[in-house]
Parts: C-alpha cells; structure tokens; sequence
C-alpha cells in the first residue's frame, strides 16, 4: 500500500496549475475557457496551501484557502455577469473584440 505524502499532493498542484496556464495561453479566444483556467489555477494554490498547512500542522494555510475561495467564487460571479451584458449588447464573446470596450 502506497501512503499519499506531501510530494503527490504538490505534483497534483503542479499539474493543475500547468493546465491553467496552458488554457490560458493556448486559448485566447474564448473568455469562459479564460476564466475556467483562472478557477484551475486558484485550486492548484489551493491544495498546496491545505497540503503544507496538514504536513507544517498549521492551520494557517487552510485560513488562506478559505479567503481564496471567496475571491474566486467573486470573479466567477462579476465574471459571467460581464461575460453575459457583454452577450446580449455584441452576440458575441471573441475577446480580440472585447478591444473595442476601451475608450
């Protein structure tokens, strides 16, 4: 029996940190793509905070988690709701066109 330690939950981290900046950076069309890679990588800050607060028995980081999670829960709501007036004014969600909002 495997026992699960600190480095398989920072490799996890790792790798879902990777996918949020790689949606980010390959797909730079789509703003609901851009902003699911943000919330992939606040998760990947997330589960290495809880996993060094469990290994240093510090419940600090989990206090930081918490906080965290507000925030993102935040963005996705202020997020979508721009995402959606955005929708019914222009019919579309191309971001080279949401260039056009400046001014």
């Amino acid at each position: 029996m495997v026992e699960v330690g600190l480095g398989h939950y920072l490799t996890l981290g790792a790798i879902i940190f990777s996918i949020g900046i790689a949606g980010i950076f390959l797909n730079r069309k789509n703003v609901i793509v851009i902003l699911m890679s943000i919330e992939l990588i606040l998760l990947a800050v997330n589960i290495n905070l809880v996993s060094f607060s469990i290994f240093l028995n510090d419940i600090t980081g989990q206090i930081f988690t918490l906080f965290i999670l507000t925030v993102a829960a935040a963005e996705a709501a202020i997020g979508l709701a721009i995402i959606v007036v955005y929708y019914r004014n222009t019919s579309t969600i191309d971001v080279e066109k949401i260039q056009s909002l400046k001014g």
